[in-house]
């Protein structure tokens, strides 16, 4: 019960630092789709740079733990193009749907419900396309080419580090942007992530995409196989965290009076339509795709872009390189940003 609660109280701060930057909100990342709005971009650079440096003290003081995804990649490549389209469309990550939902946003419930079945079809396909997956290379990192705690590594992760935060602050400059509320995000994620891989509490990343299946097998019945066993204890941690996130995210949104029930947001308004029912034919096809790019690759924009890259994990780079190719691709071809 212990363990339950503190995920819980995890998950709710991670809702919270979201919500506080508006990283969760569809017109913030749909906003990065078109290239019109960084915040994203710019919030995630911090967390791993700072993340980056953070974690290593703490992993080489043997505080914490590695837990790199392995480099498949057929996975990464596919499954990072798939989960940028899904993203694009969506307007949403796996973790920032629950955010969003705790706000009132109708969209992403729909998106949630679509990430489901995403998630059910995923673990029916899996056996037929493992081929397509692979070749898997190994849990690649700068450590694993380093191969000790040492002096170099250290001046490494370092020098590393630094150029992600300065990136993001180069882009911040370069776009003239005002709002700075993606600093204290990127460095509270940062800070966050990093109590979460401690041993003394959870001994794992942060993540969400995995509780899509995880929940979704659990409800169908579609759990004698060997793909739920693998996921059953991270799916489950994810959805207590996912809850916390959401119900922190009400409590907020309530608090500060903005709670409002929304289908069709500003950003949809203006590159799509004021149509309740295609932003929901859309929003479910996104969190389908978005799901099962995820599954594919084995983490989302928390578990594999932010967690992988505070570890500088090869695999975790690759994914996002191939998420962002698909995000903005998928942006500029689905809002027609001429408008």
């Amino acid at each position: 019960m212990g363990t339950t609660i503190l995920i819980f109280v995890f998950g709710a701060i991670f809702g919270l630092i979201l919500q506080y930057a508006k990283l969760n909100r569809y017109n913030t990342i749909s906003g990065q789709a078109i290239l019109k709005n960084n915040t994203v971009v710019k919030a995630i650079l911090v967390t791993i740079g700072v993340g980056a440096i953070l974690f290593s003290i703490t992993t080489g003081l043997g505080l914490s733990h590695f837990h790199i995804k392995p480099f498949v990649v057929g996975g990464l490549i596919l499954g990072g193009l798939i989960f940028g389209a899904g993203m694009a469309i969506l307007g949403y990550c796996p973790g920032t749907l629950a955010v969003s939902l705790g706000e009132g946003s109708m969209d992403a419930l729909v998106g949630i419900v679509g990430g489901l079945t995403g998630g059910i079809v995923f673990t029916l396909l899996l056996p037929s396309i493992k081929t397509i997956l692979g070749p898997n290379l190994g849990k690649l990192s700068l450590y694993s080419i380093t191969g000790s705690f040492s002096f170099i590594y250290y001046v490494m992760v370092i020098v590393i580090g630094m150029l992600i935060i300065y990136a993001a602050f180069y882009i911040h400059i370069k776009e003239k942007a005002v709002d700075k509320k993606w600093i204290v995000a990127g460095v509270a994620l940062a800070v966050l992530d990093v109590i979460v891989f401690l041993t003394a509490t959870t001994n794992r990343p942060i993540g969400a995409s995995t509780s899509y299946p995880w929940l979704a097998d659990s409800i169908s019945g579609l759990t004698n196989n060997g793909y739920f066993q693998k996921i059953s204890t991270p799916g489950s941690w994810e959805a207590i965290f996912l809850l916390g996130a959401m119900v922190a995210a009400l409590a907020g949104s309530l608090i500060k009076g903005d709670f409002k029930i929304t289908m069709v947001h500003d950003n949809w308004k203006k590159y799509k339509n004021n149509s309740a029912s295609s932003r929901a034919v859309w929003a479910f096809i996104g969190g389908f795709i978005l799901i099962f790019g995820a599954r594919m690759a084995g983490g989302c924009t928390s578990g594999h872009i932010i967690s992988g890259g505070m570890q500088l994990a090869f695999s975790s780079f690759t994914f996002a390189i191939f998420v962002f190719i698909g995000l903005i691709a998928t942006g500029k071809a689905f809002y027609n940003t001429k408008k």
